[in-house]
């Protein structure tokens, strides 16, 4: 009983090993129209992953709305919002080249006025 039971421990602790992440940590200043930080204050994010090209199809979508700091940094896990559309873990990233489209409203809404779109590009994670 007793080596099964570490039997059965290790097997856990290797399978969990083994698990890819589902979320991709992002961190953004943000500045409104007139350049300055916008501190301490709730955000609306909505990120797109699209797939192919910085114009190409929308794979997943997902809204947020987190507060940033005094710094006017707004930090957030791609994964972890309100889905829109698609799904996180169906995103293939050995299979074509992705791209991640952020939109950000600094007053805090959905009429979002600032886009970005940059590739995703792996690194070493531990």
């Amino acid at each position: 009983m007793k080596k099964s039971f570490t039997l059965l421990m290790i097997m856990a602790f290797t399978v969990s090993g083994l698990a890819q992440p589902q979320k991709i940590s992002y961190q953004a200043v943000i500045r409104n129209s007139s350049g300055q930080l916008v501190s301490n204050h709730a955000v609306g994010m909505r990120i797109s992953i699209l797939q192919g090209s910085v114009a190409g199809t929308s794979v997943y979508v997902e809204t947020q709305t987190p507060t940033t700091n005094t710094n006017g940094l707004a930090t957030i896990e791609i994964g972890g919002g309100t889905i829109v559309s698609g799904t996180f873990a169906g995103i293939n990233g050995a299979s074509d080249a992705y791209f991640i489209k952020t939109e950000t409203e600094p007053s805090g809404g959905t009429s979002y006025t600032i886009t970005g779109t940059r590739q995703i590009v792996s690194g070493p994670y531990a």
